[in-house]
């Protein structure tokens, strides 16, 4: 059966994916662009007895190509094999999303635009022609309402007569200012009439090779003389598309104010303005890190009991395949321990937490954050959709770290990046929880969650802070501007919420975690029990941390507890008992009491307690986080500054608490 490559393109949010998921249902996979880190989704279906391979492009606004996204639009459409290309645009801002279709339109005549979202725009009283859009923008148009199926049938007879057509030369053209089209006048024909190419060469600013130079001097010189270089030209064809946008869409589209749907905006006038947006968006988060919290616990108990329960059938089987005893320690106390421990901690609070946070992203209130918090990112010389990078961080600095990629900024997706890792994730949850309930709200649980709350708030001031200090030394740039469209307020399928959150981000970043606490419970096992000079080697290492320790506030054993727990943050407080409990394996406490109680046995104090929660919110991030980290910016620079920053930020927080304690024990 005969395969017809067919590409969907579209801005972020206007229910390109659903689009995509309805078409393909479950025949459908993800992989990287070759050399890239942006996922492109691939799905096949069958009509008129032809087969379609469907690959979603990226999220994108334009074919500028100034991300990693609109690269790889750009060149996929260039050279990814489609026959043709879908446009999915958004009907209740038809002006914006339509710009990219435009875009589209002058590469190829192969296009079907989609216009989806027509319920939407129903209940706002706007009406879209889709006979006149048509004849317009010379390609078919479907209306649709791709979360009902509303039409679907459509969309797949029209991709089906558009890949029967045969290739020809397009007459349809998008018009520019007179100076661009004067230019294209002296050097298309020298490209046979290719105006696209033409464009490319007048943008590009470098002298082609002959045979085209002469022609390409002709046309430079109409530019320059319209003052028409560099950044002008493109802002100027980046203008005439908007132009030609605005006045299709404006000829095409008809609202009645009478029947208009106000609820978005009453919703808008709480969760955007200035008095109340920021606290409500605070309530939100913390509602989900609370429902997070809370929710996790039982689910975690009862893995926790299961995944352990398995410890002693697992060394019973190495017994009778002839193990020695050490390596039944190592594998089974050691490496099995290790995995099961950071696989019952970590899957049930982000089955929880990235479910809650895809429902925020699919009723749309992700992008009303951005919208909010985008001033103080400003301020910080950051882009304000890294409060949404930011926000993912609380689940896992990993999963924050992809979520980078929305960043169409380079400088300020890398310091979104760097600094990602200064919001806790849940990770260091259990930790601040433990010692905030026993040292500061004494077993009080609103006062625990209050106190935790409050060092959310320090972690972004922080994150603030670090960012500006990045923008104005090692990042200096001047802010890119934020354009976001906010999109309608959509009530969330909850079964591809589930599916998405498990599938794209919790088995994801738990598969990773996993891989990493493997080899690190050997080593933590092999440090326990491994004994120099009569002492472990573990209480060795920790000895030459020692100096670094005290002079933190903390101790070498605690500093040592941090490095072991790299692979995942929950097992610093495991760690820390079972050298305290001087046993071989990782040690789990019955409840906050009995955890706060062996800790202050060891010499903690309130002083102790502030600085281990001060390098918990600032230090190194955890492995997983790293080797994301190191794939998404491809250097290990970066990755080394990644990890010294926050180390250096914390080390530095905690002498001085330590320091100004001491003062204050000596003069009161």
């Amino acid at each position: 059966m005969e395969e017809t490559v067919v590409a969907l393109a579209g801005n972020p949010n206007v229910g390109k994916s659903t689009v995509f998921n309805a078409l393909t249902g479950l025949h459908q996979h993800t992989g990287n662009w070759p050399g890239k880190t942006v996922a492109l989704a691939e799905g096949q279906y069958v009509w008129q007895e032809r087969r379609f391979r469907l690959v979603d492009l990226p999220g994108t606004y334009s074919l500028a190509a100034d991300s990693p996204e609109e690269e790889i639009a750009r060149d996929f459409l260039a050279c990814g094999g489609a026959r043709v290309v879908v446009v999915v645009t958004d009907a209740t801002c038809l002006r914006r999303s339509l710009a990219l279709a435009l875009q589209i339109r002058q590469r190829t005549a192969r296009m079907v635009l989609c216009v989806n979202l027509l319920d939407e725009a129903e209940k706002k009283g706007i009406e879209v022609d889709l006979a006149r859009l048509s004849a317009r923008v010379g390609a078919p148009v479907v209306g649709m309402a791709a979360r009902s199926g509303r039409g679907l049938d459509e969309l797949r007879d029209a991709v089906a007569a558009a890949a029967e057509e045969p290739a020809q030369t397009d007459a349809w053209q998008l018009r520019y200012d007179v100076p661009v089209e004067r230019a294209l006048a002296r050097l298309a024909p020298a490209l046979d009439g290719d105006r696209m190419r033409a464009l490319a060469l007048l943008e590009r600013g470098a002298a082609p090779d002959a045979p085209y130079y002469e022609a390409w001097g002709r046309a430079r010189v109409v530019l320059d003389e319209a003052g028409l270089a560099g950044q002008a030209l493109s802002d100027s064809l980046a203008a005439s598309v908007v132009r030609a946008a605005e006045e299709i869409a404006g000829g095409c589209v008809r609202v009645d104010p009478q029947r208009g749907h106000t609820r978005d905006r009453r919703i808008d006038r709480l969760l955007t303005s200035r008095r109340a947006g920021i606290p409500a968006m605070l309530l939100l988060l913390a509602g989900v890190l609370y429902l997070t919290i809370r929710g996790a616990n039982v689910p975690s108990e009862l893995l926790s009991r299961w995944l352990l329960g398995l410890q002693e059938p697992l060394r019973g089987l190495l017994a009778q395949l002839g193990a020695p005893l050490w390596l039944q320690g190592a594998a089974v106390d050691g490496v099995y321990r290790t995995a099961a421990w950071v696989t019952a901690v970590m899957l049930p609070p982000m089955a929880i937490f990235f479910p809650l946070f895809t429902l925020l992203e699919d009723f749309g209130l992700l992008p009303r954050i951005a919208f909010n918090l985008d001033g103080l990112f400003q301020k910080a010389g950051a882009h304000g959709k890294q409060a949404l990078t930011m926000c993912m961080g609380f689940g896992c600095n990993a999963a924050g770290v992809t979520a980078c990629r929305i960043i169409e900024s380079p400088r300020e997706r890398l310091i979104a990046i760097l600094t990602n890792c200064f919001v806790p994730c849940n990770g260091r949850f259990p930790t601040l929880i433990l010692l905030s309930g026993f040292f500061f709200a004494r077993g009080n649980p609103i006062a625990a969650g209050g106190f935790v709350f409050l060092l959310i708030v320090l972690a972004v001031g922080i994150t603030l802070a670090v960012s500006f200090l990045l923008s104005k030394t090692l990042l200096r740039g001047v802010p890119s501007a934020f354009v976001l469209e906010l999109p309608p307020y959509r009530r969330p399928k909850l079964g591809d919420v589930i599916v998405r959150s498990m599938l794209d981000r919790t088995i994801f970043v738990l598969a990773r975690a996993v891989t990493v606490a493997i080899p690190a419970g050997a080593v933590i096992w092999l440090c326990q029990n491994i004994m120099v000079n009569g002492h472990t080697l573990l209480y060795g290492m920790a000895a030459l941390l020692e100096p670094l320790g005290a002079l933190m506030g903390l101790s070498g054993v605690i500093l040592m507890a941090f490095l072991l727990g790299i692979p995942a943050n929950e097992i610093v407080i495991p760690i820390l008992l079972m050298v305290y409990s001087q046993s071989g394996t990782l040690v789990e406490a019955e409840g906050i009491a009995q955890a706060g109680a062996i800790l202050a046995a060891n010499g903690w104090t309130w002083v102790t307690a502030v600085c281990v929660i001060l390098f918990s919110l600032n230090h190194f991030p955890c492995a997983t986080t790293l080797l994301t980290i190191r794939k998404e910016t491809g250097s290990l620079l970066w990755t080394g500054v990644s990890f010294f920053l926050p180390t250096v930020v914390g080390v530095l927080l905690c002498i001085a608490v330590h320091l100004l304690a001491l003062l204050v024990g000596i003069f009161f």
